[in-house]
């Protein structure tokens, strides 16, 4: 639904969910790309935000992980399947959907592009409340917490 092989991400049939996507620069040039292409497709973004993901190995279709995230004493264990997986001479990354247990319904995307010399970041996100208590209750605050994430992730790869 992320579409992370996509340009330009298409309206689609995801209209129960949140839609979300933020784009920042990396930097420029080949040995920037070829870092940043790695590091997304080994869940560089995820744990330099501060999350601890259980495999760390490069992406793949279909694999089932736990990403964990530690806030005030709080751990929050957040299972997911990555959906698909990108990779292209200008456009690297994957998308996951979240799994039963995860706080929030959805799925997300982060994708490494370039436009000529210069390498960008973008995440996209679709979120709806968990069918789950107490997350369903705490989706407000869930996505308060979404937006920082999202910021953190922003700043990883740089």
């Amino acid at each position: 639904m992320t579409d992370p092989g996509a340009a330009i991400w298409q309206v689609g049939i995801e209209r129960r969910f949140r839609r979300g996507e933020v784009t920042a620069p990396i930097g420029t040039g080949k040995d920037v790309w070829a870092r940043a292409a790695h590091d997304v497709l080994h869940w560089a973004v995820k744990t330099r935000s501060g999350f601890i993901v259980d495999d760390t190995r490069k992406v793949s279709p279909g694999a089932m992980l736990v990403v964990t995230a530690r806030f005030a004493g709080i751990t929050v264990r957040e299972p997911v399947q990555v959906v698909e997986v990108i990779e292209t001479p200008g456009r690297v990354g994957f998308s996951y959907q979240t799994r039963p247990g995860h706080p929030v319904a959805g799925e997300e995307a982060f994708i490494v592009h370039r436009i000529d010399e210069r390498v960008f970041l973008t995440v996209r996100s679709l979120t709806a409340p968990a069918a789950e208590q107490p997350w369903r209750a705490l989706f407000p605050l869930l996505r308060v917490v979404q937006r920082v994430i999202r910021h953190r992730y922003l700043r990883a790869l740089a």
